[in-house]
């Protein structure tokens, strides 16, 4: 079965994370919707529906079988429902397009199941983020057992809320099982006297640094480094903050540096609801979200000392640092402070990138290489 994740217009919604990757390949709660796809059905294969500059590293499929909403993230329910629908049925829950089957053009059905969990604003996915880890950790864990986990840790809370993948390693630190499940996957490492309290999800190789907090609900991604004080944040991949400072209400794309006492504001002095960039409108726009920290887009990186203002807003592959706060949207290929900003030349980019990635064993592809050029050019 072939099945394609439609990004159903909203491209531009999430962005910066969808400035280099299709909706269907965020991260939230444990895994991305792709990977939750192919956990749900082993044999299917999982293309995408994007943008055209996206698509050659992310391609899709000349006549799927099944197009869904990649807006929506599948339970038991909403997979049945989507693999039962007959030639060129159309599902629908109440107004949303949730997915049709492709082999023609049909009717609409209502669908009836336990409702998803739906996004619909960049924000959603700490909002949101809590729910999707549970559900993600009940997928993962299902007649599986856990590692036990070493007494030299604390726990709080019952056990069954609590998963270690083999060769993940927690010493000395205190886990808080009661609000919400934690799940430490293969070979990802909390380290002594880390603070957690769940939900939060650990993804494989991935790190808490020595004294870490922790609040949920959190994901660290494959391959993340975190340390100091962070709550309710989303990192997707291979992004570090491995010092000391504040971060909260947060989303951290791949390949992104913090450095160290680097805080974020998450909350306007006067409690009310915030403003942020929208790339759609490009402009600010009001929220209905009282708490919100940075968005930072893949390859971005700030200096030692960073202030971030609430709802601030960086694009792909800029360079952060100096005194004071930058303004709260720094466009991608930036490099400077303040209100001080000068492009960042696309040649050095791409070398800080690799310079990055080779600390991994990796580099960018010629296709990341190609979707980097088309943000700069654009």
């Amino acid at each position: 079965m072939k099945i394609v994740l439609n990004d159903y217009g909203m491209h531009l919604r999430f962005a910066p994370l969808t400035l280099t990757r299709p909706l269907g390949n965020v991260r939230m709660g444990i895994l991305t919707n792709d990977e939750r796809w192919k956990t749900y059905l082993p044999e299917a294969e999982i293309g995408y529906v994007t943008e055209a500059y996206l698509s050659h590293r992310f391609p899709g499929f000349e006549i799927p079988d099944l197009s869904v909403n990649a807006q929506v993230i599948p339970n038991e329910d909403l997979v049945a429902a989507l693999l039962g629908l007959t030639e060129g049925e159309m599902l629908f829950m109440d107004e949303l397009w949730l997915g049709s089957n492709e082999n023609g053009g049909g009717s609409h059905v209502h669908y009836t199941g336990e409702k998803p969990v739906i996004i619909s604003e960049r924000w959603h996915i700490y909002q949101k983020n809590g729910e999707v880890l549970e559900q993600d950790f009940h997928l993962l864990t299902a007649g599986k057992k856990s590692q036990p986990l070493s007494k030299t840790n604390t726990l709080i809370g019952d056990a069954s809320n609590l998963f270690i993948e083999e060769g993940a390693c927690v010493e000395a630190a205190v886990i808080n099982a009661k609000e919400g499940v934690v799940y430490i996957g293969k070979a990802a490492e909390i380290m002594e006297g880390s603070l957690v309290r769940g939900p939060l999800a650990m993804c494989e190789h991935s790190a808490l640094k020595l004294g870490t907090k922790v609040y949920g609900a959190t994901t660290l991604g494959p391959h993340c480094k975190v340390g100091g004080e962070v709550n309710n944040v989303v990192f997707q991949a291979y992004s570090n903050k491995g010092h000391d400072g504040f971060l909260g209400n947060a989303l951290i794309g791949e390949w992104c540096n913090l450095g160290a006492d680097t805080n974020t504001s998450n909350l306007k002095n006067n409690y009310s609801a915030v403003s942020t960039f929208s790339f759609e409108s490009q402009k600010e726009e009001k929220t209905d979200a009282l708490f919100m920290g940075v968005c930072m887009g893949d390859h971005s990186k700030c200096g030692i000392n960073t202030m971030f203002n609430t709802a601030t807003v960086i694009g792909v592959s800029s360079n952060v640092f100096g005194a004071g706060f930058p303004d709260k949207y720094v466009p991608s290929f930036r490099w400077g402070g303040g209100n001080d900003f000068v492009p960042f030349k696309f040649d050095k980019a791409l070398e800080y990138a690799n310079n990055m990635m080779a600390r991994r064993g990796c580099e960018l592809s010629v296709d990341e290489v190609s979707i980097l050029q088309h943000i700069a050019d654009n």
